[in-house]
């Protein structure tokens, strides 16, 4: 399929830009996507893997429109080699993340209530009780430490493995696959590897749940099969990402830990107890930081869409950037600053419409635990070593520091 475009009053379109996968150390906003707000409101990218160009909607409004809107759908990426940031592109059916309507809904009914707001309150405890185990280790070990390695990389993994109901005798061999697909080390083989590991024991995991009535991923995923919901092939697809999805929660915080521990009025504003102050910078720092590289999954433009004078055909991909409407000054006034008192703070982090974040219930919780607690444990947290100096991972979708060294 060519893809040839005009805009409706018949001016050339914007030219297609490269958008390479930029290593960047610290939180900086990627400067090649700051360059293409300046240029948008729509404007044309070719990512460094797949084929061809895509449009890229940068404002809020745009972003909300298109991510509301069925003409644009997900499900025939997984049929075309689309221009993207990741170099291997294997989607699974089932997965949530390519599902269109009704599909999406049938699939995400499944498992629907394991991340209502009411069984993350109902988590919360067991979730301190995890974390304070890590903290303790932490604490009897002395500074420095690595709080990557020893508290925010297990702990999501911890409580997922929790949420999903994998049984104790397999947390370790789960908890190692999954820390293999999250890591920057081994490589891509490894990470494949781990892959084909976690989604065979998934598979059996699923199998032998079939008829349960817990109220588990695995047990709700079995017993959906059972009834004849989804399919095993869509029910395994279901799980892993949701599987491997402490990730963000990961690196999220670890962002968030850097800025507050590299600007010392915000430590201090976090360390106000009165309500509300915290949960609010809490979102402003979730606003703010550029969580991924580049941009997330495309969509394709189902028929011809008109949007800004330009006509998006059908057939042509399209993707949005929710950094960059986090960003937008129409919606945040200053849109640069960290402002602890941004009100109303409308941020677009756990995404918007269908494909919301299904577990943005549980990062949530997962991420004030996360604050306070260490806060709370360590109080005088610090860096162990210069800003400069904490090592951030490369050739990954999502950012953050590879290694966080504290002292306290």
């Amino acid at each position: 399929m060519t893809q040839e475009t005009t805009t409706l009053t018949g001016q050339s379109p914007p030219p297609v830009r490269d958008w390479p996968a930029l290593d960047l150390d610290g939180p900086e906003f990627d400067p090649v996507l700051a360059d293409l707000m300046r240029e948008g409101p729509l404007t044309r990218v070719r990512l460094p893997h797949g084929e061809g160009w895509a449009w890229l909607a940068t404002r809020y409004a745009d972003v909300k429109a298109i991510t509301n809107d069925p003409r644009f759908g997900r499900a025939e990426v997984t049929m075309r080699q689309v221009t993207r940031l990741a170099p291997h592109f294997k989607p699974r059916p089932g997965s949530l993340a390519f599902a269109d309507q009704p599909d999406h809904n049938r699939l995400r009914r499944a498992v629907a209530g394991a991340f209502t707001v009411g069984r993350a309150k109902a988590l919360r405890p067991r979730a301190q009780e995890i974390l304070d185990g890590l903290v303790d280790g932490v604490v009897a070990d002395g500074p420095p430490a690595d709080l990557v390695e020893r508290v925010l990389e297990p702990f999501p993994i911890a409580v997922v493995s929790e949420v999903m109901g994998v049984p104790p005798a397999d947390r370790e061999r789960v908890h190692a696959w999954t820390r293999q697909i999250i890591s920057t080390s081994g490589g891509a083989e490894a990470a494949e590897r781990a892959k084909q590991g976690l989604y065979g024991w998934i598979t059996e995991t699923v199998r032998a749940r079939a008829g349960s009535s817990g109220d588990d991923v695995y047990a709700m995923l079995g017993a959906a099969v059972g009834r004849g919901e989804v399919d095993e092939t869509e029910a395994v697809g279901l799980a892993g990402p949701l599987q491997i999805g402490g990730e963000a929660v990961t690196h999220n915080v670890g962002q968030m830990l850097y800025v507050l521990l590299t600007r010392p009025e915000l430590m201090a504003r976090l360390r106000d107890d009165r309500p509300g102050v915290r949960g609010a910078l809490l979102d402003e720092l979730l606003r703010w930081i550029p969580h991924r590289t580049s941009v997330g999954l495309a969509r394709i433009a189902l028929e011809d869409v008109d949007l800004h004078g330009t006509r998006i055909r059908a057939g042509d991909p399209v993707y949005v950037s929710y950094l960059a409407a986090n960003r937008d000054p129409e919606v945040f006034p200053d849109p640069d600053r960290i402002d602890p008192d941004r009100d109303p703070n409308p941020h677009l982090s756990f995404g918007n419409g269908h494909h919301y974040c299904t577990g943005a219930v549980l990062a949530r919780m997962q991420t004030e635990l996360l604050v306070d607690t260490l806060l709370e444990r360590l109080p005088g947290l610090r860096l162990a070593v210069r800003p400069e100096e904490v090592r951030w991972r490369r050739r990954t979708m999502i950012r953050g520091p590879r290694t966080l060294p504290c002292a306290w």
